[in-house]
């Protein structure tokens, strides 16, 4: 992937600050339309077939996951938490103004590596905010929350395996998801479901129910 020239002012071109439908108490740079932003990130980038541009969008399960943090800050308050695949940084913007010590967002995007500071300085928590470009699959931590991540079969796999592993060894983890094809149902019990706003752009319906989950 070619790097982008100027990823900071790309960003602030191509979105605006808007508060988070389902969690209004974060603010992030987010984009009107999809399929426009796709098309300008990858003549930005010079190349094609790139992945969707999730860091422009606070999406269903992000969303959950974000409003269950807020209002159970008992959750992360304290605490060293990892944001996996944290696009805008809305679930990490969510842990660290509810109290977490201290957050790693990490995401293999380098645009989210650019926006999720900049949403987190708007939000005043850019101090403890962290950003990672590493892949953590297969890595230790004492609390993981991971939303909207389920969508192909091979990754979803793959975290899915990760995460148990870590619920197993008696870490606390945390999944937003409105029920994405290869969610591991079957492996999870929901804690909370919420009726989120979203753009039918990106999703199949104006108000999306998703869900946090854990592990049984």
């Amino acid at each position: 992937m070619t790097p982008a020239r100027a990823p900071l002012a790309f960003i602030r071109s191509h979105t605006r600050l808007r508060p988070v439908p389902h969690a209004p108490e974060i603010a992030l740079h987010v984009a009107d339309e999809a399929t426009a932003l796709w098309q300008k990130t990858e003549e930005e980038l010079e190349a094609i077939g790139l992945p969707p541009p999730f860091w422009a969008f606070a999406w269903a399960g992000g969303q959950a996951l974000a409003r269950y943090i807020l209002d159970h800050p008992e959750t992360v308050a304290g605490r060293s938490v990892t944001d996996f695949a944290s696009g805008s940084g809305l679930v990490a913007i969510a842990a660290a103004k509810a109290g977490a010590a201290r957050v790693l967002a990490s995401d293999l995007d380098a645009f989210a590596l650019h926006a999720i500071p900049l949403n987190a300085a708007v939000n005043g928590v850019a101090d403890r905010i962290a950003t990672t470009g590493a892949d953590l699959i297969g890595s230790d931590a004492e609390c993981v929350l991971a939303a909207d991540v389920f969508y192909e079969r091979d990754l979803g796999q793959a975290v899915g395996d990760w995460l148990a592993r870590l619920h197993a060894a008696g870490r606390t983890v945390l999944i937003g998801d409105p029920g994405r094809s290869y969610l591991p149902r079957e492996r999870l019990v929901p804690l909370a479901t919420y009726e989120v706003p979203v753009t039918r752009d990106l999703e199949d319906a104006e108000i999306k129910k998703s869900c946090v989950w854990t592990f049984r």
